[in-house]
């Protein structure tokens, strides 16, 4: 008798999604997509839209493309997941039953962490740490403010999506501020005293923006306490600030269908198996992405696309009853701290017992002292990248 094709089910359609399917499809396997929404705001860029440099269409994808390359699309919800009948249950009333599935549904973010920033307060003070609306919104707040208006950004302890990200948006919204409202001023306070790229950024604040940023860290009061939306006020241990413009960025999770799942342990994070991303709790489940915990790979987009790569030839490997080989994972986080301004971190990342660790020697980060035309060429990398894997996952 003819054994059946192996069913495949990816959830999520942004960066880690979208890339495990399409890997799947060229290993001849047939792949169901999950994902509600019909178009994809990236996370990556968003920043630009923020501050002016670039329109929120300039971000935004539609899945025309993922459909040509052979991929199923379902755009529905999903309401639940049954790991032990392995069937993936869809908010419209339907089911798909599979032999592998892939969890690529990015981050939750933790409203009851913040006294006072709940969901409803995220609907007048945007996180815009999940693109689309709340990144238009910010960027209405910011044009709309007058000169002289304060900005606050709100950064959490990690872990969390895109460690250098706030960094990076306070720096573009400080470019903003000092070419179109230069008496005004955004301020990040910060859970922690230390953050990924900080020498970078710091001297690009020294050199750009002396009189237009502040950094608060946790040992000066940066951790927030409590935010009254009504009053739109935010208060830290640096003391009660009233901003023209908040912007809180959360606490982040794993989303609520892998907490549902019981695919996250006491961390709210999903464990995995370091080299095929197969749940730590959950046979025949694989987690890429925001969701997972990857040891020493950061929460990116880059790092859920290497991620993917790997995850669809651990899952073409197990469906043909081959043992996955061991990976190497890679990357590669580009920053703007102005338009004309970048610089990058790289690493290489191995399996090492049940976690990912970076292998000796191969990270990298950019100069502290490089000239202007360094960072200008950095920025255009940055470009260069965003706007090839744009083509690679939904052209």
């Amino acid at each position: 008798m003819a054994r059946a094709a192996p069913r495949v089910v990816v959830v999520g359609g942004g960066f880690g999604g979208v890339t495990v399917a399409r890997a799947l499809v060229r290993n001849g396997i047939a792949v169901t997509l999950v994902e509600p929404a019909t178009e994809y705001a990236t996370c990556p860029s968003s920043n630009a839209v923020i501050a002016g440099l670039m329109p929120l269409s300039a971000i935004t994808f539609g899945y025309d493309g993922v459909r040509r390359a052979g991929v199923t699309l379902v755009h529905d919800s999903v309401a639940g997941i049954d790991p032990v009948g392995r069937r993936v249950r869809l908010a419209g009333g339907d089911s798909l039953a599979y032999d592998r599935l892939v969890v690529a549904a990015g981050i939750g973010l933790s409203f009851d962490t913040i006294p006072g920033y709940d969901a409803a307060a995220a609907a007048t003070i945007p996180h815009a740490w999940k693109a689309g609306a709340q990144t238009a919104l910010l960027a209405r707040q910011i044009e709309a403010m007058e000169n002289g208006g304060l900005v606050v950004l709100t950064v959490p302890a990690l872990p969390y999506r895109c460690p250098p990200g706030p960094y990076e948006r306070a720096s573009l919204i400080a470019h903003y501020l000092k070419t179109r409202k230069p008496r005004s001023k955004v301020v990040i306070l910060d859970a922690k005293d230390s953050f990924s790229k900080q020498p970078l950024f710091q001297a690009a604040w020294r050199a750009l923006y002396p009189d237009h940023l502040e950094w608060v860290p946790l040992g000066q009061g940066g951790q927030v306490e409590a935010v009254d939306a009504a009053a739109r006020t935010v208060r830290a241990g640096a003391g009660l600030f009233r901003p023209a413009v908040l912007n809180v960025i959360p606490p982040q999770t794993a989303p609520t269908l892998c907490r549902a799942a019981g695919l996250t342990n006491a961390s709210r994070w999903c464990p995995v198996d370091p080299v095929s991303f197969e749940s730590s709790l959950h046979p025949g489940i694989h987690v890429i992405g925001d969701a997972a915990i990857a040891g020493a790979m950061p929460k990116s987009a880059f790092a859920a696309y290497s991620q993917a790569q790997v995850c669809a030839g651990a899952v073409a490997s197990l469906l043909a009853g081959r043992i996955p080989p061991e990976p190497k994972l890679i990357n590669v986080c580009y920053s703007l701290a102005a338009p004309d301004y970048g610089f990058s971190i790289a690493g290489v990342y191995g399996a090492e017992w049940d976690r990912l660790v970076t292998v000796p020697g191969s990270d990298g980060l950019s100069p502290d002292d490089a000239p202007p035309e360094v960072r200008a060429r950095e920025a255009a990398l940055g470009r260069a990248w965003y706007d090839g894997m744009m083509r690679q996952l939904f052209g």
